[in-house]
């Protein structure tokens, strides 16, 4: 029987339980992808990480969801990351990810107390096609009318459709409907319901210091909601930033704080409107569990 060793993080906060965990599993890369998956749902987290060798880039990442592999993730890249630093695999300066979605490169900035700032680049966006209003907000239950701008689909790695709402009232009356997000993947033409998800945000954020403030309702089998969302959060920067939106290409988003997980990032849109090139997410991250499974 293999055991791998494991670290359990929670990234995108500067407290144990905060932000969003995530358990990265050392060397195991190799594990077929049921046993991937059957791990997360043991976790009972949104994704996990499974590491190993690569001749591309310093390490190769595999993200895996309760239901899937996907090409890439937000904070399960910022907490991998800060799994490697705590073991002193990584040290301050740049390291590279092999992901399915391309090199992801993470700069790691130590600070005070043997802690360290992550912060990763997502590829460019792609931005797909433009969503109903009527039909993604029956995803949330809310009314059309509480959508303000055109939903669309939009990936720096990964797709989401992103939904800007008028106020917290808005985004504090989702209830996920799984029915209606099946016929909005059917609409963009996916198969998975959990491709075509609206990530949900205001342009207040829920402190003082945000710009924005999101959330991300789940189907089964993950969980209920995402506590904070790296991926979306690069998609959601590009479509304010390419829609003019946003006043400014650096602000602070956050996450979770509703769920008592309270979650932030720095985030730079980098290029023009129209001729973004990518998106820059930092955030810290605490190392909170450490342990060996054997699948």
């Amino acid at each position: 029987m293999t055991a791998y060793e494991f670290d359990w993080v929670d990234a995108f906060t500067d407290r144990p339980f905060g932000g969003n965990g995530c358990a990265v599993f050392h060397d195991a890369a190799g594990l077929d992808g049921d046993t991937c998956m059957a791990i997360v749902r043991e976790t009972s987290l949104v994704e996990c990480t499974f590491l190993g060798p690569s001749a591309v880039a310093d390490v190769k990442v595999r993200y895996f969801l309760a239901s899937r592999e996907i090409p890439f993730a937000g904070h399960p890249t910022i907490a991998t990351v800060a799994a490697l630093f705590g073991r002193g695999l990584a040290g301050e300066g740049r390291i590279t990810l092999e992901t399915g979605a391309g090199i992801v490169p993470v700069e790691i900035a130590a600070g005070a107390g043997g802690g360290a700032t992550f912060t990763m680049t997502q590829v460019a966006p792609s931005f797909g096609a433009i969503a109903p209003r009527a039909l993604v907000a029956a995803v949330g239950g809310v009314d059309p009318e509480d959508i303000v701008a055109d939903p669309q689909l939009v990936s720096t790695g990964l797709p989401f459709v992103v939904t800007v709402l008028r106020d917290h009232d808005a985004l504090g009356r989702l209830r996920l409907d799984p029915g209606a997000l099946r016929e909005l993947a059917r609409h963009m033409g996916f198969s998975g319901i959990d491709m075509a998800e609206p990530y949900w945000i205001t342009l207040r954020g829920a402190t003082d210091a945000g710009r924005t403030f999101g959330r991300l309702l789940l189907a089964p089998p993950s969980v209920p909601e995402d506590p904070f969302t790296g991926s979306a959060t690069g998609a959601a920067a590009s479509y304010l930033w390419q829609h003019g939106l946003i006043e400014s290409p650096r602000y602070i988003a956050e996450q979770g704080h509703w769920m008592g997980r309270p979650g932030q990032a720095t985030v730079e849109v980098l290029g023009a409107p129209g001729a973004i090139s990518g998106v820059r997410i930092g955030g810290l991250a605490r190392v909170l569990m450490q342990g060996t499974i054997r699948p």
